[in-house]
């Protein structure tokens, strides 16, 4: 398919553009951590569920999932971290048009369809029923449900919430700041992103991702004798913080050393892992990573509807057995296997076609 060209840029944005740092080459390290991040909420899901739904009798499964839990739902800071990241270069780019268009159409299609989805069946059932009013279902549509008390509808849609007003404040920064030199308003958008990130503690994670690609773009490079040590020991302490506890980032949790731990060790690993040849790129470039990485928003959306589906399934069928390793090895294989399966077709017709359509181009075109 032909590449539409470039929208034309006035000499202003060409200007802009100019100045920006040109480092914004395909990062596997990056890419690859997409897909992890996304298989550990998957998997972590499928952990609770068992611990919650199935064997929660038994004491000793119920106290062994606590960690890996713990850890697994860990993959949404990540997922934070690294939208921080990427989102820099997209941000310079293109007019805050453009950038919200593009952002719209990544996001809100398939974001929309499983909402719908979750709407109806919520409706026939009344399994939630707050979610059943209008007041949620619509600032669940419109991404202001942090603001006004509900929930957010479709599972695990609530951390787009504040992807949604992290892309919107610092856009309006930028374009504010540096491309269009209105200092009243720039000061008005600055202030707002930092009231933004004080009553939501939970948003360090993208400063994090922000502050490593400013850093990583102006070539500044980890000395090699430090870079790969310094990247396996934050990897250790993440998997070891992490794993201590859920947390939700609330001004009471930042005193909390775990927390802090958490978040000095996220930090620091992704500052090493995102440098060129690092561990983490060599060992996530391998193509089913990357793939994961491709297609690891529409796998974090559609996985609660396959897993529940899944669970509803083995428990019908008398599938969870005495035997928990082989019943959880099995429910583990099975519901992965379809939940990629779905995911694969999710991707291709829900995610990517609207973009593609539009824009005529890939969504990674590395």
């Amino acid at each position: 398919m032909a590449t539409a060209p470039p929208p034309a840029r006035t000499s202003e944005e060409k200007s802009d553009l100019r100045a920006a740092p040109r480092r914004t080459a395909f990062n596997s390290a990056a890419h690859g951590l997409r897909g992890i991040a996304s298989l550990m909420v998957f998997w972590a899901h499928l952990l609770s569920g068992m611990a919650e739904h199935v064997y929660a009798s038994n004491a000793a499964f119920v106290a062994s999932t606590r960690a890996p839990w713990h850890f697994g739902t860990y993959g949404v800071e990540l997922f934070f971290v690294l939208s921080g990241f990427v989102i820099l270069p997209s941000v310079r780019r293109y007019s805050a048009k453009e950038f919200a268009i593009r952002r719209f159409l990544r996001l809100y299609p398939l974001f929309f369809a499983l909402s719908v989805v979750f709407v109806v069946l919520n409706a026939l059932t009344d399994s939630y029923p707050k979610l059943n009013t209008w007041q949620a279902i619509a600032s669940g549509f419109l991404f202001l449900n942090l603001f006004n008390g509900t929930e957010q509808l479709t599972p695990n849609a609530w951390s787009l919430t504040y992807e949604v007003f992290f892309y919107v404040l610092l856009c309006t920064a930028y374009q504010t700041l540096r491309r269009h030199r209105q200092p009243l308003a720039a000061a008005f958008a600055v202030g707002l992103f930092a009231w933004f990130w004080f009553v939501f503690p939970i948003v360090t994670f993208f400063v994090f991702g922000l502050v490593i690609r400013l850093v990583h773009d102006r070539g500044w490079r980890l000395p090699e004798v430090i870079a790969w040590p310094l990247e396996a020991g934050s990897c250790l302490a993440c998997v070891y913080f992490a794993s201590r506890g859920w947390f939700a980032y609330s001004h009471e949790d930042l005193t909390d050393p775990v927390v802090l731990g958490i978040m000095i060790s996220t930090a620091l690993y992704f500052l090493a892992a995102s440098q060129e040849e690092s561990l983490t790129g060599r060992l996530l470039g391998g193509a089913w990573v990357r793939y994961l990485g491709t297609v690891s928003y529409s796998l974090y959306l559609v996985h609660p509807y396959t897993y529940f589906a899944c669970r509803i399934l083995f428990k019908e069928l008398g599938l969870f057995g005495t035997d928990i390793a082989l019943s959880l090895v099995t429910f583990y294989a099975v519901t992965t296997s379809i939940t990629l399966l779905a995911t694969h077709y999710v991707h291709r017709w829900l995610e990517v076609l609207p973009y593609q359509a539009f824009f005529h181009q890939r969504v990674y075109r590395a």
